[in-house]
């Protein structure tokens, strides 16, 4: 599984590395992105529903994880 931690300060949305992460992937691959900003984490989910990706979400304190295997 590729880990993509996208709670360090950038000058861009944390959003931008994790859809970067989903579009490089490859057919079965499995991902897990490790966010700390509640609107992305909200971003993400219903950007992955659309797409009939299933996923499970891990809250951990103030960040959030969702694990999910590209179609």
């Amino acid at each position: 599984m590729k880990t993509i931690d996208t709670c360090e300060e950038t000058r861009y949305s944390p959003l931008i590395p994790a859809m970067a992460a989903i579009c490089q992937a490859k057919t079965g691959e499995s991902l897990k992105i490790i966010i700390n900003d509640a609107n992305v984490f909200s971003d993400l989910k219903a950007y992955l529903s659309e797409q009939d990706i299933g996923f499970r979400e891990i809250y951990d304190g103030d960040q959030m994880s969702l694990e999910f295997t590209i179609s």
